[in-house]
């Protein structure tokens, strides 16, 4: 009786800790969090913390895209949208053709002064 007393007690204890203590974020308890587990639940798009823009230039034809029908891909941290599947992988094959040199890469003039 009394080894089962005890097995009671520590189950009591090992239920609070993961409802009330440093558990509740496994258990889904956030502490008070439960609005932002709210807006992502009802799909809010600003609770993500990145929503795409409507429409982007194609970096390979220049063709105006909408987003939500767009191909894309990411380089460099970036997402670029495509019009086809087809811009789309000459633009893997050499991003670095169509976005040019970025600004820390441009080549520096030289001065070669004679005197």
């Amino acid at each position: 009786m009394e080894s089962l007393l005890y097995f009671v007690l520590w189950a009591g204890l090992f239920f609070v800790l993961m409802r009330f203590g440093c558990g509740a974020h496994i258990m889904g308890h956030q502490h008070g969090q439960h609005d932002a587990h709210d807006k992502h639940a009802q799909g809010d798009p600003k609770a993500l913390g990145w929503v795409p823009p409507e429409s982007a230039t194609d970096p390979v034809c220049g063709k105006t895209v909408k987003t939500a029908d767009a191909k894309s891909a990411v380089y460099d941290a970036t997402v670029y949208y495509f019009c086809s599947r087809e811009c789309r992988e000459r633009f893997e094959v050499g991003p670095h053709l169509y976005l040019g040199p970025k600004p820390d890469q441009q080549p520096k003039e030289m001065n070669h002064g004679q005197g």
